[in-house]
């Protein structure tokens, strides 16, 4: 059984769709707006990077996509289903069936093996010990540590540790890949083989959105939405919204 989902590109709508989305965070008698009528299509297949400096609402962006966090108005739509209105129980369960996330940090358990921090999406959802050791078993071995199972974190370089963090997202067959920064605490070398990872991916058919600050890391996706101040400003092919040449939504 392969390990992503595949979808022939084109024959389905959008995957995400979100629709003047807001996010107002008060603080006294004052309203800060993280995100202002946001609105974005993302399609089944797509590599998308959204980028933008530090505040520019990116990361609300991320935690709503993730439905981690609710929007203030708007909706959003992720296959399908309404999750700005959902309870949390719902959410909660969404995010354990559709969405795998990759963190800067890892956020890896340091007295679990590779192949345990991997299992455990699965205990959560209830997999029987045998099915899921053998998913996270091809799961690492999907990202190139088939022989690093039972190393602990502390015994693995960072871009090790990311590989695994990969593997854990994947392990559940999600419709969607969140990846948060994955290559802000690495250095040059695993940046480019994470990224690699992330394109092979991205080939077999699943859907990638990576957030970052950085335009080298950004270039590698097909295509690039560009926040500042809680708005998207461009959306379009890398190479013109890194270099100026598109603005607004594409």
């Amino acid at each position: 059984m392969p390990l992503l989902r595949t979808q022939a590109r084109g024959t389905m709508g959008h995957l995400l769709e979100l629709t003047n989305i807001e996010k107002v965070y008060r603080s006294g008698d004052q309203q800060l707006y993280a995100l202002q009528g946001v609105s974005l299509t993302v399609d089944e297949g797509e590599f998308v990077a959204i980028m933008g400096q530090s505040g520019s609402g990116k990361s609300t962006l991320m935690n709503i996509l993730g439905a981690l966090d609710r929007p203030s108005g708007g909706s959003y739509l992720l296959d399908g289903e309404a999750v700005s209105t959902m309870g949390d129980a719902k959410l909660s369960g969404l995010r354990n069936r559709k969405i795998g996330f990759v963190f800067q940090s890892f956020n890896l358990l340091s007295r679990l093996s590779a192949l345990e921090n991997v299992e455990v999406p699965l205990v959560y959802a209830r997999v029987r010990p045998a099915d899921r050791r053998a998913r996270a078993k091809e799961s690492l071995e999907k990202v190139g540590l088939g022989n690093r199972m039972d190393h602990r974190p502390t015994q693995l370089s960072g871009g090790h540790q990311q590989r695994v963090a990969i593997a854990r997202a994947l392990v559940t067959k999600p419709r969607l890949l969140l990846a948060d920064e994955p290559t802000g605490a690495l250095d040059t070398e695993m940046t480019q083989q994470i990224l690699g990872l992330l394109k092979s991916l991205h080939a077999e058919g699943l859907t990638i959105v990576i957030v970052t600050h950085e335009p080298d890391v950004a270039a590698e996706a097909r295509r690039v939405v560009l926040v500042r101040d809680g708005k998207i400003i461009a959306d379009g092919p890398p190479e013109q919204v890194l270099s100026g040449r598109v603005g607004g939504n594409a």
